[in-house]
């Protein structure tokens, strides 16, 4: 009798805890705590964005620096963008040098990756250390050194490649200026991009690539199959910060046009801008050429953005 009842007596449901009202997190709390954030991006870039949206419809130029009103011009600085063959050309060339770049940069970062991911400890620390280093150097001072290797003088890569290259101006054409360009901008910028791999290369599961060997997968098929897939949200971030840092490039190229280039066939939009505002004085131009590269990086990184969400959902 006592067995029939422990039987068919209903079986007993554990309590079920409910969050009181005042501890349950609210439908608009996330939005809530961005508000900090969004406070802080408005205070610092409200009036720089504001100021260069105003300017770019006016003529600013010098006298405006020194007191007299600017005139209003309307989207006159923006016609003279779409209109200007060498605005176009100045354009175009940043847009190839930022895309090529920035394909090098992930590519040859990624093998990097690969290779302190597959060598033994004390091989991984020796290269992890010379990254750091190449990439904590500042930029004036790395570029003095790099001045100094392709100087056409006495520079060092001029003996290497022997007497064929004696007094070569590697800045004097502009294919090999951007060529020395490009080395200078992608060794600035892998370390940051391998190290980013790496962290992601640590957190694909062994035992995942261990069978995929046992299956006779070999490592082309292991990395294109898994290691990529898995590490793919990785490559899209450090891809569009890339694309965004290459095509507002300066330093590198103003301090190598100062070494004896020339500026009319290797300006970019950061020297083009620079010239135009602070060496011409227009600075209405400058600020519409500001906002152009502006909607331009917002164009070049939609598609990357609309994959991050994607991936997200």
């Amino acid at each position: 009798m006592a067995k029939q009842t422990a039987a068919t007596a209903p079986a007993l449901k554990p309590p079920q805890v409910r969050l009181s009202k005042i501890n349950r997190p609210g439908r608009f709390t996330p939005y809530v705590l961005l508000v900090p954030a969004i406070v802080v991006l408005l205070v610092a870039l409200a009036y720089p964005v504001g100021w260069q949206i105003v300017t770019s419809l006016q003529h600013y130029g010098l006298k405006q620096q020194f007191g007299q009103p600017p005139e209003f011009v309307g989207a006159e600085n923006y016609l003279s963008i779409f209109s200007d063959v060498q605005i176009w050309a100045v354009i175009i060339r940043s847009i190839l040098f930022c895309l090529v770049n920035a394909v090098l940069t992930v590519v040859i970062g990624v093998l990097l990756s690969l290779l302190m991911n597959a060598v033994t400890k004390t091989a991984r620390l020796v290269l992890q250390i010379s990254l750091l280093f190449a990439w904590a150097m500042p930029v004036v001072a790395a570029m003095t050194v790099w001045l100094w290797l392709f100087n056409w003088h006495h520079g060092v890569v001029n003996w290497l490649l022997g007497d064929s290259f004696t007094g070569h101006n590697w800045l004097e054409d502009p294919l090999s200026f951007f060529m020395v360009a490009t080395i200078i901008v992608v060794w600035m910028s892998v370390p940051f991009v391998a190290f980013s791999v790496y962290a992601g290369l640590t957190q694909v599961s062994g035992e995942v690539l261990e069978a995929a060997q046992l299956d006779g997968a070999d490592g082309f098929k292991r990395f294109t199959n898994i290691i990529l897939p898995m590490i793919r949200p990785v490559l899209m971030i450090v891809f569009l910060l890339q694309i965004i840092w290459d095509l507002r490039v300066f330093t590198q190229i103003q301090m190598l046009q100062d070494a004896g280039a020339d500026y009319t066939s290797t300006n970019l939009l950061g020297t083009f801008i620079y010239r135009t505002g602070v060496g011409a004085g227009d600075f209405g131009m400058a600020a519409a050429m500001s906002v152009f590269v502006l909607i331009l990086t917002m164009a070049l990184s939609a598609p990357y953005v609309r994959s991050l969400i994607k991936e997200e959902g």
